[in-house]
């Protein structure tokens, strides 16, 4: 999946993913629907990607794993419920869109 471009005032979103994983599309699905773009990181074929994700999501060990300006933030189902808690567009543009 392709992301949006980033727009000017977001923060920095990384997405640590995999091929053939449902959520990590819904998640990268979910951040397009808000108009956020990020840098997906593909760790299935990069060992190497997959220890820093490792390292910096500790101890969690699935993917996707989305860092919002360095912080982990979780997976699908954590954004999923920053979303319904009107807490992920605060996260995604902390200086508002405009």
């Amino acid at each position: 999946m392709e992301s949006l471009p980033k727009h000017p005032k977001q923060a920095e979103i990384k997405v640590y993913t995999k091929d053939y994983c449902p959520y990590c599309t819904a998640a990268m699905n979910l951040l397009t629907q808000k108009g956020a773009g990020y840098d997906p990181i593909d760790v299935g074929s990069d060992p190497k990607l997959f220890e820093e994700m490792l390292k910096r999501a500790s101890p969690r060990r699935t993917v996707p794993q989305i860092f919002i300006d360095d912080l982990g933030v979780g997976g699908f189902d954590d954004i999923q419920a920053l979303d319904s808690q009107g807490k992920l567009e605060a996260l995604l543009f902390p200086n508002g869109r405009e």
